[in-house]
């Protein structure tokens, strides 16, 4: 697995990381023995970062991840968790007496005196752009409460801002082939100021596995289900704010570049692959219900990506997506 420094953290962490949103039960139930079993594949697979938040399934994401921890005492990894997601959204609510009690709670769920990453969790827009915001934060690590902070944005412009913070070591974003704004904005900028750049929702809430058809259902109690007009959060979470019947045909018409690309991988690592060849990624972040996904997304740290299957992705973008998304991603 290729390691990359993370940023301002000056960790080293793979390419291909884990995301474990899912763990906390927010797409559809995942027991503990199997959530155990999926980070022991992936940090067997050489993944190294683990992305998690106190919000996923109520801080059950990081209490597994906590128990892990303490059944690999010696493992080489690092944990990013985020906080502020717990609170009504105004950025009042945002401030160092929070922070201290939400890192007390992260702190606790993970069993470790100080996290390795802490990032606030896409905040309402005018807390990126707060001095006390950063102070603060600043606090935190002199407090030897987290050794680095970073964030968690919505749109180009919050990670533009946060970027230009003189210590945030981290920023996460969604990128997939179905967003591509922040391949010409946000990279270049994070690479010359040394910012990590954390890739989430790599394969589009899994329209990029080609495994999905209209006549698809999805849990309840699944994002997938409930959230595709934003009426829970975001609406760029879901799909990446892509209608989904749209993103059907478009991830049919990726995996046909993917297959001529890499006939021996599936259409979801050949996005992994092409995602994490981008300059200026970091690492990315896609989750796994069990341990045959997890293997399976470290695997496509291996692959090559040519040029002309970049390009090609480009067209696809611009041809069947670029129209539909909204400004605002």
């Amino acid at each position: 697995m290729q390691q990359r420094e993370l940023g301002r953290t000056h960790r080293n962490v793979s390419a291909i990381g884990l995301g474990t949103w899912q763990l906390g039960a927010d797409w559809g139930s995942v027991d503990e023995a199997d959530a155990l079993a999926v980070l022991d594949a992936a940090y067997d697979a050489g993944v190294n970062f683990f992305d998690t938040a106190d919000v996923y399934g109520d801080g059950r994401s990081e209490q597994l991840i906590g128990t892990w921890l303490k059944a690999n005492p010696d493992a080489d990894i690092t944990v990013a968790t985020k906080m502020g997601r717990r609170v009504e959204q105004v950025p009042e609510n945002y401030n160092l007496d929070a922070f201290r009690a939400w890192n007390d709670r992260s702190r606790k769920n993970l069993g470790v005196d100080t996290l390795d990453l802490v990032q606030l969790h896409c905040p309402p827009t005018p807390v990126y752009s707060s001095d006390e915001i950063y102070d603060a934060l600043d606090s935190m690590v002199d407090e030897g409460r987290v050794a680095n902070y970073g964030v968690s944005v919505e749109t180009v412009d919050e990670a533009l801002t946060a970027i230009a913070r003189p210590n945030i070591a981290t920023v996460q974003i969604i990128i997939n082939a179905f967003r591509h704004k922040p391949l010409d904005t946000v990279l270049p900028a994070a690479r010359e100021a040394g910012v990590g750049i954390i890739a989430r929702v790599p394969l589009a809430s899994g329209l990029l596995t080609n495994r999905y058809t209209l006549q698809t259902e999805f849990a309840k109690d699944d994002h997938r289900n409930f959230n595709r007009d934003g009426s829970s959060f975001d609406v760029g979470e879901t799909f990446s704010g892509v209608d989904y019947a749209t993103g059907l045909e478009a991830a049919g018409e990726f995996a046909k570049l993917a297959a001529a690309e890499a006939p021996e991988a599936t259409s979801a690592q050949v996005a992994l692959a092409w995602l994490a060849a981008q300059d200026g990624v970091s690492t990315i972040i896609p989750g796994a219900r069990n341990a045959q996904q997890a293997r399976a997304n470290a695997a496509a740290g291996s692959l090559q990506i040519s040029e002309g299957f970049n390009a090609s992705v480009r067209d696809l973008y611009d041809a069947k997506l670029r129209a539909q998304i909204h400004p605002r991603w």
